[in-house]
Order: C-alpha cells, then sequence, then structure tokens
C-alpha cells in the first residue's frame, strides 16, 4: 500500500473532476449520479492500492476509474438484456394480438404488459413468499440484477452447481401452473 501524506478528502478535491471526466468520455447519462458513485469507488480503491513504483497516480487513477466505469456499464447493459430477454418471453408466450391464450382458447384479455410486470412490487412480493431464501437469491441477482451464476456462488459462498440449483427449481415451480396461481401470475 502505498504510504502518503494526503487524506482521501484532499485526493478527492483534487481528483474529483477525472470522474466527470470519464463519465463524459463514456458518453454515460448519470442521472441517477450511480456511476459517479462507482468512480468514487473506484477513486478510493485507486488511493488504497496505488504503488509509486509502477507509475504516476493520475494515469492509476483514469485508468481506475475508467475501467469501473466500463464494468458498471457492461452489467447494466447485461441486466437489460436479461429483462428484454425475459419480457419478450412473455409476451411471446402470453399474449396473441389483443387476446390472451389459456387453455380455455382466446378469450379478450384486459391485457397486463409484461413492462406492468417487472414493475409489479406486490407481485414481486407474493412470488418471494412463496419461494426458498436461495431459490429468490437466484431470481434476485440471476434474472433481476443480472449477475452471473459464478458471481452468485462466490457472493453467497456456495458452489455454481448449488446456483443452477436454484434455478432449476425456481423454473420447476414458474412451470406449474399450480403456482403461478398461487403467485397471482396472470398467464
Amino acid at each position: 500500500m502505498f504510504e502518503t501524506h494526503f487524506s482521501f478528502e484532499e485526493i478527492l478535491e483534487q481528483n474529483e473532476r477525472r470522474i466527470h471526466y470519464q463519465i463524459n468520455q463514456l458518453h454515460i447519462r448519470d442521472v441517477n449520479q450511480e456511476y459517479y458513485s462507482e468512480g468514487l469507488v473506484a477513486l478510493w480503491n485507486a488511493y488504497k492500492t496505488y504503488k509509486p513504483d509502477k507509475g504516476p497516480m493520475a494515469t492509476y487513477f483514469n485508468y481506475t476509474i475508467r475501467n469501473r466505469l466500463i464494468d458498471q456499464l457492461r452489467k447494466e447493459r447485461r441486466r437489460l438484456d436479461v429483462q428484454e430477454f425475459y419480457l419478450l418471453n412473455y409476451k411471446s408466450d402470453n399474449c396473441n394480438g389483443n387476446h390472451q391464450r389459456n387453455n380455455s382458447g382466446n378469450n379478450l384479455a384486459i391485457r397486463r404488459d409484461a413492462a406492468d410486470l417487472v414493475e409489479d412490487n406486490v407481485f414481486w412480493e407474493r412470488l418471494k413468499a412463496n419461494l426458498t431464501a436461495n431459490q429468490w437469491k437466484w431470481i434476485y441477482f440471476h434474472i433481476m440484477d443480472g449477475m452471473t451464476l459464478t458471481d452468485i456462488a462466490i457472493q453467497e459462498n456456495t458452489t455454481l452447481e448449488a446456483v443452477k440449483s436454484w434455478g432449476k427449481q425456481v423454473r420447476k415451480k414458474l412451470r406449474n401452473e399450480a403456482f403461478r396461481k398461487k403467485v397471482q401470475w396472470k398467464i
């Protein structure tokens, strides 16, 4: 670790513009300051791990901040791709124009758009109440947050096979019509 006589507050005051610069260079719209927060964390990590014999501090700060922001962009893109995939599958499986498929044939549907399902906190709470803690972790981290199964296994201090098993159990439950009725998933 690099020992310095500067506090992090002083380093931040001198280098805060680097975060804004990298956000602008990557053309990021940071309405909720999420990327700025990631940049602060990156600056903090760079401050703590800087080794003067490896190169200039400014270069290391730029490198660390930029790569952290790129990682965050990739994570967000992956989450949006997964969300879009499930929304499209939901629409194609359950909606046929202005009709909704069910076992008794096509009836005119009071359609609930797939985007509404994602935003429906009541639905997610009902689903969570009917899953085990590990099954909910799989839904939350993998489906909603876009984390890889490996990352979930590391975070939860378990094996990759265990995480895969959670996903298999969730998919099995979601295929069961009685379970879908129980969580009031209108299909």
